[in-house]
């Protein structure tokens, strides 16, 4: 895997941006899937639903997590077609699952689907796990919020009153717009491409997000927009590796659109498929500090993993060293 370019600070401690798996730790690695392999009869069930899920991280980081804790249980990807996720709750429910990960393009039908909502995911419109209700159905979370904000947090930046800047108003901009208000950010601004889109985004968040704003994605609009903002995160797909583009060179902003950035501005990107994305390259180059979306992944399964268990602490270390081993070994391929 490539790496960043050295020269300039990154916004967290190395766990956010880490270091390639030194040999010594992926045989590590190996040995805990291995080990891992066996399901006994008494395995209890948490999966992962969503369509795609060829190139899913989950399985590989809460296995090995489930192994550290002694727990016997096994995670799995579980391919759901749109149209089906109805019907596979009811039989995962039928059959005592301890808990799930729903991804796309699932959350907003889960938070349909489920007997009760967290506030968050209420609020989101957008489940990413469900958790079971003890008298039957399933209660629905939210866990994106919290795993976005943990690297933010750990960096030492008072961010509260500094303006962030969001690209994309899809279906992660919303939880992001969360996470950014929780934080105490103001003003937080979207850029959109589509302004459809970006008026219902803004429409949908504003009751509870005072000090959102958009922004058009034009040359006359964008510049000023990174020039007073200290955040700025890509939650757009354009970067990302592909099928036959495992280096993609496309990104949301481009290298005069990152000029306009301040001194000591952070960039951060939802994509971990390469790492570091051609933006975040960029980006150090000038002197920016840089995250990837891979500590995202980490923090809200271990969000997770701790709703379903009960727990108060999981191994968050060894889910995070089991994810960079498995996107080590796998090729890059359809989001």
């Amino acid at each position: 895997m490539s790496q960043p370019p050295s020269g300039a600070p990154d916004a967290t401690d190395p766990p956010s941006n880490p270091p390639p798996v030194p040999p010594g730790e992926a045989c590590l690695a190996q040995e805990r899937c291995r080990r891992r392999s066996t399901i006994s009869g008494a395995s209890e069930l948490v999966a992962v639903l969503g369509d795609p899920l060829r190139h899913t991280l989950s399985p590989a980081m809460h296995n090995a997590a489930l192994q550290e804790l002694g727990l016997d249980w096994v995670y799995m990807a579980l391919r759901t077609p749109p149209g089906r996720l109805a019907a596979v709750l009811e039989g995962l429910g039928a059959v005592e699952c301890r808990g799930l990960n729903i991804t796309l393009p699932h959350k907003a039908e889960a938070a349909q689907l489920a007997q009760e909502l967290s506030p968050l995911a209420a609020r989101l419109g957008a489940v990413n796990t469900l958790v079971p209700r003890a008298e039957g159905g399933w209660f629905g979370t939210n866990t994106d919020v919290e795993g976005f904000l943990a690297p933010l947090r750990s960096c030492g930046i008072p961010w509260q009153g500094q303006q962030a800047l969001v690209l994309g108003n899809g279906g992660s901009a919303r939880a992001i717009v969360a996470a950014l208000t929780e934080l105490g950010m103001a003003p937080i601004l979207v850029a959109g491409r589509r302004q459809e889109n970006l008026d219902r985004l803004l429409q949908a968040c504003r009751g509870w997000a005072p000090n959102l704003a958009g922004v058009a994605w034009s040359e006359n609009d964008l510049p000023p927009a990174l020039g007073g903002s200290a955040l700025v995160v890509n939650t757009t797909p354009m970067g990302m590796a592909r099928s036959g583009d495992p280096e993609p060179t496309a990104t949301p902003l481009g290298p005069g659109d990152l000029d306009a950035l301040p001194t000591g501005a952070t960039v951060y990107d939802l994509i971990y498929t390469p790492r570091p994305t051609a933006l975040l390259q960029q980006a150090k180059a000038r002197g920016c500090r840089t995250i990837d979306g891979l500590e995202m992944l980490v923090q809200q399964g271990a969000a997770s993993l701790r709703l379903w268990t009960g727990l108060g602490e999981v191994p968050v270390a060894v889910m995070r060293e089991a994810a960079l081993h498995q996107l080590a070994i796998q090729s890059p391929g359809p989001p």
